[in-house]
């Protein structure tokens, strides 16, 4: 009694196996990994800072054009048409990523007090907004370009924008070594801006 049992449990252990396999992709058009931003500057662990609202830089979302507002990667192939590149997927679209990256690196370089809107709860007077015009490799150069233009809005005073772009060789067109030199590029980029915004 005991031995049937057992193998009704292990029948109904692998009939489970068998339907989860049909839901959860571990393989065929899943991607074979996701590609990030890591900060080049990033804050130390354990580091507080603490201030008024109306004192935080509130880094916004980068606005982005329909080809950038997607978690794939574009590549230029001549002036009038893009594709994009196999295999290369990142974990959140470009826009969410280059605004981590902008605050990761401004609190690190400045050491302000760098907020999110939401976080900020609209009581901020001061705004880094913007536009990523370009986040992909360009094949005709064999380089990855990300372009951002800058907006700092403080109130009471004039607006200022400037554009700031960085682009590395690719050793490749393909997802590893693209993934490797856009993370560098927006990486520049993001010191940059650091740097304006002092």
């Amino acid at each position: 009694m005991m031995m049937m049992q057992k193998a009704k449990y292990a029948a109904l252990v692998s009939a489970i196996a068998l339907s989860l396999g049909a839901c959860v992709s571990f393989g065929g058009k899943a991607p074979p990994s996701l590609l990030v931003l890591t900060p080049a500057n990033s804050v130390a662990n354990g580091t507080t800072k603490s201030g008024a609202s109306a004192d935080a830089l509130i880094v916004l979302l980068p606005e982005a054009s329909r080809s950038l507002d997607t978690n794939r990667v574009p590549v230029q192939i001549d002036d009038s048409s893009i594709a994009y590149l196999k295999d290369a997927v990142w974990a959140d679209k470009p826009s969410r990523l280059m605004q981590s990256l902008l605050m990761e690196t401004i609190a690190a370089k400045t050491g302000r007090l760098v907020l999110n809107e939401t976080d900020a709860g609209g009581k901020a007077s001061q705004y880094l907004s913007g536009g990523l015009l370009a986040f992909g490799i360009d094949s005709t150069s064999s380089e990855a370009v990300v372009i951002y233009d800058a907006v700092k809005l403080v109130r009471g005073q004039s607006v200022e924008k400037k554009r700031f772009e960085a682009r590395l060789p690719v050793t490749a067109v393909e997802a590893g070594p693209a993934g490797v030199a856009l993370n560098a590029a927006a990486n520049e980029v993001a010191a940059q801006v650091s740097d304006w915004i002092g």
